[in-house]
């Protein structure tokens, strides 16, 4: 036999809390619903002899009350906290970066939290008989709210990569824009992320590999794909066509498509394609000789 007090002024709680209440397995329950001074409550009375499995059962509820309800004003929290130089468009992209790392590995993530939430309101309900959840909230979540404190640096990371990424492509499309065409058509041969260039006629362009002797980028391995991004560059066709041989577009064709915008054409089964499709080659590049 056992009773336990929740204590709150949220009346979205209560309703949660209510309803919740309501399909709670353990077996009987009483509860009811007063204002007693500061607090309203919701008394939950136990008449049975588990009271152990009582204890989960509230706990897991409590636990349910905490992620569904309150995360979300969580998150915003540490944002604000911590990363208060964002405006508010990018703390509300960079709260939909949270959902998506959370949605990534939905069961690892949502176990996590909910257990270690349970051992937090069992360690704490299984000695006292009431809690005001406020307080409880504030002060005896510390690992719970880690969980979201890593989440949220995560998703600024990833936020702070994808605008880097946004300015260099917008800096790239002001460049092309900016440019007179030294070509017309560059036809981009793709497959399993390697990088072929050929000019109108078909035949293979070479590739140059000037700008990445300088010094400071003496020691890092280029691949193909970098090579021919500046090779389009630096031709600034006035058509792209783009040969999927695997039909796959990945980063790399994205960010080319980005660049060079409506000039760009993808195709993945024109005479070109199903010759490459056909007969199988290693694409790689050739540079220009100095």
């Amino acid at each position: 036999m056992k009773s336990i007090c929740i204590k709150t002024n949220n009346e979205n709680l209560l309703d949660y809390l209510l309803n919740e209440l309501d399909y709670i397995e353990v077996k009987p329950v009483a509860i009811s619903k007063n204002q007693f001074k500061n607090y309203k409550n919701i008394i939950i009375h136990y008449s049975g002899n588990d009271n152990k499995k009582f204890v989960h059962e509230v706990s897991c509820i409590l636990s349910y009350l905490v992620i569904d309800e309150l995360e979300e004003s969580f998150l915003k929290m540490i944002l604000l906290k911590n990363y208060f130089y964002f405006n508010s468009t990018e703390m509300k992209h960079i709260l939909e970066l949270c959902y998506e790392i959370f949605s990534d590995d939905f069961n690892t993530y949502f176990d996590k939290k909910h257990n270690l939430l349970i051992d937090s309101f069992e360690n704490y309900l299984i000695t006292n008989k009431s809690i005001i959840l406020t307080g409880f909230i504030n002060f005896r979540i510390k690992n719970y709210m880690t969980i979201l404190e890593d989440v949220v640096d995560e998703a600024v990371n990833s936020f702070v990569v994808e605008k880097e990424y946004l300015e260099f492509i917008s800096l790239l499309k002001m460049y092309v824009n900016s440019q007179n065409s030294n070509c017309d058509v560059v036809h981009l041969i793709y497959n399993k992320n390697n990088s072929t260039l050929l000019d109108k006629d078909k035949n293979q362009i070479n590739v140059s590999d000037d700008i990445f002797k300088a010094k400071y980028l003496s020691d890092i391995s280029f691949s193909s794909n970098d090579y021919a991004l500046n090779t389009l560059l630096t031709l600034v066709p006035k058509k792209i066509h783009i040969h999927l041989i695997d039909n796959c577009i990945d980063e790399f064709i994205h960010t080319i498509s980005l660049i060079f915008e409506n000039r760009v054409e993808i195709c993945t089964d024109c005479s070109i394609c199903k010759i490459y499709k056909n007969n199988p080659i290693n694409l790689k590049k050739t540079f220009i000789k100095k």
